[in-house]
């Protein structure tokens, strides 16, 4: 699977699940720990850690290795290698502003 069939996947899980406002950032002319970016809303805390069981559940049959993962109730950040994916509530996604840090990256 290439890594636009994994954004794929990624999304159509996350969207299928009830994850809210993904997004896809493209990292590849950055010199940055990933080569693309997942962002999702999910809508509880508890929607949040579901997510990441989603995640799990359908991408590692798939192939997909789960480098790490760093878990707190707003906010779960997943490390898939070229691929990182960030899941948060509305309030810490607002609150820690990524795709604009992103972006401002991407600018600079």
């Amino acid at each position: 699977m290439n890594l636009q069939e994994q954004i794929e996947k990624i999304v159509e899980v996350l969207d299928s699940k009830k994850a809210e406002e993904i997004e896809v950032i493209d990292l590849d002319e950055i010199d940055y720990i990933s080569k693309k970016v997942v962002v999702a809303s999910a809508s509880s805390s508890k929607h949040t850690y579901a997510l990441y069981d989603y995640l799990k559940e359908e991408l590692k049959p798939l192939g997909f290795e789960f480098f790490g993962s760093d878990e707190s109730d707003d906010w779960i950040v997943v490390d898939l290698g070229e691929i990182i994916v960030h899941i948060m509530t509305p309030a810490y996604r607002q609150k820690y502003s990524i795709e604009e840090f992103l972006s401002e990256l991407k600018s600079s």
